[in-house]
């Protein structure tokens, strides 16, 4: 699959890049890419919520009011779910929310968000974006120039970009990745990539290392 490759004023360059059909071409498993993105924001969950049952409240020593004549319900404790101040009944306890997924269904649902965002026309190429010291009006003017202003962009970049990364962490809509960290869930979320034209090796080879892994 080939992409127009941009200059940072959003006018094409007049070179085009090869996406690799093995990663942005393929058929999209949508039952992976579900569990990955559910894996990625459950392993967000820290599971410290908790409430006190009835055993763990103050309070319930002694009886609350008479047996009889008062004309109200026998009362054992006031530790009664049914009282305010009282236990909660099957509140949250702290718990661990870890979701475990296989690396190889982990790169599928990878190279599956990368091929429905090839496929929707939603991947941009640019040539030349680095800066010498933030400027994040060039940036704003990228967007604008690519047509994705109030868009929600992930911006991929070849290495660790500081320059780059201060350019864009004032804009609301707009997260900056090295091309080899995105996850399932960054990919989905975004509405565009933007990717460095030097990036794309790097974010390539990412998937040819886990191979490797699984290989050995």
């Amino acid at each position: 699959m080939k992409v127009t490759i941009h200059k940072t004023d959003g006018k094409s360059s007049g070179k085009e890049a090869d996406l690799n059909d093995q990663i942005f071409g393929i058929e999209p498993n949508e039952t992976v890419l579900y569990e990955d993105v559910r894996r990625f924001l459950a392993n967000k969950r820290q599971g410290t919520a908790s409430t006190k049952e009835r055993g763990e409240v103050r309070g319930g020593g002694r009886k609350a009011y008479k047996q009889k004549g008062t004309g109200m319900a026998r009362r054992g404790s006031i530790r009664s779910p049914l009282l305010r101040g009282g236990g909660t009944v099957f509140g949250p306890k702290p718990r661990n929310y870890t979701v475990r997924l296989t690396k190889k269904a982990k790169r599928l649902a990878r190279m599956s968000a990368l091929s429905l965002k090839a496929s929707d026309d939603a991947i941009r190429v640019v040539d030349g974006l680095s800066f010498d010291e933030p400027k994040t009006k060039e940036i704003v003017s990228l967007l604008e120039a690519l047509e994705l202003t109030g868009k929600k962009v992930l911006i991929l970049s070849k290495e660790t970009d500081m320059m780059l990364y201060k350019s864009a962490r004032n804009l609301k809509n707009v997260h900056v990745l090295e091309a080899n960290k995105p996850t399932t869930y960054e990919i989905m979320n975004a509405d565009f990539i933007v990717i460095q034209s030097d990036a794309l090796t790097v974010l390539e080879e990412s998937f040819a290392l886990n191979v490797e892994e699984d290989a050995a």
